[in-house]
């Protein structure tokens, strides 16, 4: 009489695994988003000399035409630059004026290769002891209301962006590994219970 190997859980769980792994591969290309992977001057910068470009590298190549870069200081205003130039995965902006000493802000948008836009920002600050301190605008009934400009992402927004895809990802993910570990667990107590 030929015996039948029963399978074990851990077998079972091997192939559970397995069969979930081969479900998440092919997905997680179609839901990366483009990210920020290195910035100059970076995140937090402390800077003892004003730079004249902000250049940035994403972790995908950039499509000019959807691609924004903007500099503004500590009151907001916008600080004039040059249009983007892009190469493959990083944008660069020259400044028009040198910066005087005070906090900026970078803000960008790009959008990624399935054409979800991710925005974020960050913040240095210039330091320069030979440099002037930048003076909040004067304001009077004259003045003009400030160009129109990208809004900065608040981190929030930024996180967000960037997560959505591969949160939902392990979200679904998570639920298929429970469903067939339970169907496993099932299928093991009914062969032990017949051949009981």
């Amino acid at each position: 009489m030929p015996t039948h190997a029963r399978p074990t859980v851990a077998s079972l769980l091997a192939a559970t695994l397995a069969a979930v792994a081969m479900l998440l591969v092919p997905a997680a290309p179609a839901a990366a988003h483009n990210t920020l992977k290195a910035a100059t001057p970076a995140r937090d910068a402390r800077l003892t000399t004003a730079p004249t470009q902000i250049t940035l590298e994403f972790m995908e190549r950039l499509n000019p035409a959807f691609t924004t870069i903007a500099l503004s200081d500590a009151a907001q205003r916008r600080i004039p630059a040059s249009g983007p130039a892009v190469t493959g995965a990083k944008g660069t902006v020259t400044l028009d004026e040198p910066l005087a000493n005070g906090t900026y802000t970078v803000a960008y948008r790009v959008v990624s290769a399935d054409g979800h836009p991710v925005q974020g920002s960050y913040r240095f600050t210039v330091a320069d002891p030979t440099a002037a301190i930048a003076s909040p605008p004067a304001t009077t009934a004259t003045t003009s209301a400030p160009a129109a400009q990208p809004s900065p992402a608040s981190p929030a927004s930024a996180t967000r962006d960037a997560g959505d895809g591969p949160g939902a990802l392990v979200l679904v993910g998570g639920a298929i590994l429970l469903a067939a570990l339970a169907a496993g667990a099932v299928v093991l107590l009914r062969r032990r219970r017949a051949a009981s």
